[in-house]
């Protein structure tokens, strides 16, 4: 366990720097690099978001209940975000007694993660912030090029959630861990969508977070 508590402080000095010193990181970046997400320290967004059933929940109110690991991910139809989410529930029960509730959101809509809940039966709290009020709060959002919006719906059959602009946008995909007052206390965020953090890693992290309360 020790090398894996090394390995967490590693990822928590990790962040991408980007452009950290951004004013507004509630702007959406115009690509994934160029994103500016909350650091360690800052206190999440007081937004809405709506569970698979289509019912509003407070993130506030939520953070507010137990400390909490929230994954920020693309959608249903992205395969390296379902590994990801699949390979949690490996770590699930341990966060649970570590007292850890674990939220995974997403800019699909509620019906979207209904049927992706219903199809995968993860066991973790899966959210929708189709507003994108979550992704822009924390930080991540960026805009989708048109020809990359194209390829997914033509191969995919996927319609990107956009923002009043009608312009696409996805959440670079991240892992905040908060305490119960909505301060974040770890933070992982990457611009290629690919490379993920295992789950032994966030489980890790997760226990160092909780060794330093």
């Amino acid at each position: 366990m020790k090398k894996w508590l090394m390995l967490a402080t590693a990822l928590m000095t990790a962040t991408l720097s980007l452009n950290a010193l951004a004013l507004d990181r509630t702007v959406i970046a115009d690509k994934a690099e160029n994103v500016t997400p909350l650091l360690n320290g800052a206190s999440a967004p007081n937004v809405t978001l709506k569970t698979a059933d289509g019912s509003p929940v407070s993130l506030q109110a939520m953070l507010m209940q137990k400390p909490t690991v929230m994954i920020f991910y693309r959608g249903g139809w992205c395969p390296y975000c379902s590994r990801q989410l699949a390979e949690l529930k490996s770590i699930e029960q341990e966060l649970v007694d570590e007292g850890y509730q674990v939220l995974a959101i997403s800019p699909e809509s509620p019906s979207k993660l209904q049927e992706q809940k219903l199809e995968t039966e993860f066991l973790v709290q899966l959210l929708s912030d189709e507003t994108l009020g979550a992704i822009r709060g924390f930080g991540i959002g960026f805009y989708v090029p048109d020809d990359t919006r194209k390829l997914y719906k033509d191969r995919m059959n996927v319609e990107l959630t956009a923002d009043t602009s009608e312009r696409a946008v996805l959440p670079a995909p991240a892992i905040f861990i908060l305490d119960e007052k909505g301060t974040v206390q770890f933070n992982y965020v990457n611009p290629d969508f690919r490379a993920r953090p295992s789950a032994e890693l966030v489980l890790a992290a997760a226990k160092l977070v909780k060794s330093k309360a």
